[in-house]
């Protein structure tokens, strides 16, 4: 099996049995989401939806955001991990989202990647999720799924990562391919222990292939 046939035979598997693929983040607007992405490094997404329902009545805009000192956002994220840097940099990102975009969430990631706080990997989700780029977002699940299955190859960082991906799958899959990959890793392909019992990609997957089945 060559990886262009490893490619389809996932993505054809993905696609037939998890055809709703969605962030878990809770967020209502372009904003909102920002701000959960940014709060969301090395951090769960159920802490964050924890978290920001306050922050988001108090602060609706960024407007609101940018007027605010980071000392009080802190009060408000201080159960998020790196709250005193996160707090700073949604403070700074706000006040960029004023003075350089008008108060609305950029559509690129290369503009994204201009606000405080904000990285690659952030300004990729924001992109695929509200605007449907073909913009791959690789975290720490997306980097482990994509080499345990064959999708990559010795990646050494989520970059080199991102770009074997985008490579292989097709544009328009590429923001759904995203949440595939993360919620595979989320709740079946686990770090420490992964539930290859229960996983259908059995057939098509090298960690399998070397480690559960050395016949293969």
């Amino acid at each position: 099996m060559n990886k262009k046939q490893r490619y389809e035979n996932i993505i054809a598997w993905f696609q037939e049995n998890m055809p709703v693929a969605e962030s878990e983040l809770h967020y209502n607007n372009a904003f909102e989401l920002l701000i959960a992405v940014v709060l969301s490094a090395q951090c769960t997404d159920k802490r964050v939806n924890m978290t920001t329902p306050k922050l988001f009545a108090d602060f609706p805009t960024p407007e609101a955001l940018a007027a605010a000192q980071p000392e009080t956002v802190f009060e408000y994220i201080r159960s998020i991990s790196y709250p005193n840097n996160k707090a700073k940099h949604l403070v700074a990102m706000a006040q960029k989202l004023v003075s350089d975009f008008h108060g609305e969430v950029p559509d690129t990631v290369e503009k994204l990647q201009t606000l405080p706080g904000v990285g690659r990997k952030t300004a990729n989700v924001v992109a695929s999720v509200i605007y449907n780029r073909p913009a791959m977002a690789v975290d720490t699940h997306v980097f482990r799924i994509s080499e345990r299955l064959g999708l990559t190859t010795g990646s050494k960082n989520p970059l080199q990562t991102e770009k074997e991906l985008v490579k292989y799958i097709p544009e328009h899959l590429i923001p759904k391919a995203h949440h595939w990959l993360i919620l595979h890793g989320r709740y079946v392909c686990v770090a420490r222990k992964p539930k290859c019992e229960q996983c259908g990609l059995q057939p098509w997957c090298r960690y399998f292939a070397q480690h559960r089945n050395p016949l293969a």
